[in-house]
């Protein structure tokens, strides 16, 4: 059984990452096309990095650290933010730095999870 679930997680891995490939390439053509490069298309090739990176290191390690998942849900907040533009009602931008801003935290968090800076550090295995 854990052998069928394992080859289904490599078989979603691939679709995946041949998914966020081809979403890469019409991305770039279509950048091509219009001669214009935004800030909302270079987030979103960012994007597509991470899902990418978040990929590879799955198939190396068969997990996936949590700060590829935040990196990747600041980098789509701050392009949303950029899409809504001056039109977006200063309530709903509040809420959406907020939401970066608590992101953020936890990234520091858990990078810093096993530093004497919170006192968090692992606890030694005694003989």
């Amino acid at each position: 059984m854990e052998n069928i679930v394992k080859q289904i997680q490599l078989l979603a891995l691939v679709i995946i990452l041949g998914a966020t490939v081809i979403a890469f390439g019409i991305e770039i053509y279509q950048m091509i096309e219009v001669q214009k490069v935004t800030l909302a298309d270079l987030l979103l090739l960012f994007l597509y990095l991470e899902v990418l990176a978040m990929v590879r290191v799955f198939w190396e390690s068969q997990s996936i650290q949590i700060t590829l998942p935040l990196f990747i849900a600041i980098t789509a907040l701050a392009r949303f933010i950029i899409l809504q533009g001056k039109s977006i009602n200063p309530e709903v931008l509040l809420y959406e730095a907020g939401a970066i801003v608590l992101i953020a935290i936890a990234i520091l968090v858990l990078r810093f999870r096993n530093s004497p800076i919170f006192g968090l550090e692992k606890k030694r295995k005694s003989k």
